[in-house]
């Protein structure tokens, strides 16, 4: 008896919740209706366990049917404007009071909440729509393809010789998906945010998006004299500052917590070391003018499955290197995949370091060290090809501290 009690307090509580949002919004059913509804729901499902669930769909349909006379008594008014979120709202509503007795109460605490969200954030969601352009919300359906249709129907299984069974479609995919993911979050961010950003927003988004796209954008500015060498200096290492953030995600999300924790220590000391001459000169540039170049949508299939044949070569190179040559040349196969993407090489060590040993636990961490030292040198022949040769310098000389960090690191740092 005491559990229905709470239950219906809470039952109250969440249809008080929904009321007090439609009542401010000026909704025909509001703060006293709205806890009726979902009292009325907790209420059929009581009875409905001693009466059959007949109970359930009268109650639904009454709720119906006094939603549609109040609807067509206000139809016939001439100022009345057709809508029906109230309506549905009052209908969830009465879902959830069921589910609170007869569901699990997280879940139904949870979507009661979630409705009253969903009602109070509509402007921002209007907002959110107008935003987004026509290739803008291709971008967002051709995410859904990747995770929701073809990554289900791809085999959940590993594949290869005996000494190399490491390639899972399945896996490989969830790792495009992932990376997809990430990168069409930076891009809806940038677009929310506009183009002159500033050198500090500018340098956040372009490591979100891609670091390496955001050296190249940036060393054709300082080309083109739109931004003074030393704004695109900085802009490209709070760029390369960012890249540690997805390292640490990535390995979070993908390998053991072991490795995680083995690895944060050096990654966020690098990543100190590359943040220091960015917030050192930051103070100098920030009230410079920045625009971020236009980004381009992320989830384009074409880019979605190079991605994946490179994840699926790296996984297989590092492990084929372990297996047959030894474990100092996967050091080689870091430094190449580094170069132009550090998602790879971030992704396939995780992997593999979830299923080996400690001493690979050891040797994966220095193999992302690598990695970044290697995109780093990347990064600088960029800048040497696409910018000025004082910004070729200038970023040289950003760059050393990290660099020499990183070989300190891996002499110095223990196993």
């Amino acid at each position: 008896m005491t559990e229905q009690f709470t239950q219906l307090g809470i039952s109250l509580l969440l249809g008080f919740l929904v009321g007090l949002q439609r009542e401010r919004s000026d909704a025909s059913v509001g703060l006293r209706t709205f806890p009726l509804i979902t009292v009325f729901g907790s209420v059929s499902a009581i009875l409905a366990a001693q009466f059959g669930g007949w109970i359930i769909a009268a109650g639904l349909l009454g709720i119906v049917a006094i939603l549609l006379v109040a609807k067509t008594g206000k139809i016939r008014q001439a100022d009345y404007s057709h809508g029906t979120t109230t309506d549905m709202a009052a209908l969830v509503m009465y879902v959830v009071g069921i589910l609170i007795m007869v569901g699990p109460l997280e879940l139904a605490v949870a979507i009661g909440g979630g409705v009253a969200i969903l009602l109070q954030y509509k402007p921002q969601m209007h907002f959110f729509a107008r935003k987004l352009g026509s290739q803008d919300l291709t971008g967002i359906m051709q995410f859904v393809l990747i995770t929701c249709i073809i990554l289900p129907i791809l085999p959940n299984e590993t594949f290869g010789p005996k000494e190399l069974k490491v390639f899972n479609p399945f896996e490989t995919w969830l790792m495009v998906a992932l990376i997809v993911g990430m990168n069409l979050g930076g891009y809806i961010t940038y677009k929310f945010l506009g183009k002159n950003t500033g050198i500090m927003l500018g340098g956040l988004l372009g490591g979100a998006i891609s670091s390496t796209a955001t050296t190249v954008s940036y060393s054709r500015q300082a080309q083109a004299k739109t931004l003074s060498p030393m704004a695109a200096a900085v802009v490209i290492l709070i760029a390369s500052t960012v890249v540690y953030l997805r390292v640490l995600f990535e390995i979070g999300v993908v390998g053991s917590e072991a490795f995680f924790f083995k690895a944060l220590g050096p990654i966020l000391i690098l990543m100190v070391l590359t943040a220091l001459p960015a917030i050192v000169l930051l103070y100098q540039v920030r009230r410079e003018p920045a625009t971020i170049p236009k980004q381009e949508n992320p989830t384009q299939l074409k880019s979605a499955l190079f991605f994946g044949v490179m994840y699926a070569f790296v996984l297989l190179a590092l492990a084929a290197t372990k297996r047959f040559v030894g474990q100092d040349a996967m050091y080689l196969v870091a430094a190449l995949s580094g170069m132009t993407d550090m998602d790879a090489v971030t992704l396939s060590t995780a992997r593999l370091s979830k299923e080996a040993d400690l001493a690979m636990m050891s040797t994966g961490w220095r193999l992302l060290v690598v990695a970044i030292l290697s995109n780093f040198v990347f990064k600088a022949g960029i800048v040497w090809v696409m910018g000025q040769r004082r910004l070729f310098w200038q970023v040289v000389a950003m760059f050393a501290i990290p660099m020499i960090g990183g070989m300190a690191l891996l002499v110095f740092w223990p196993f």
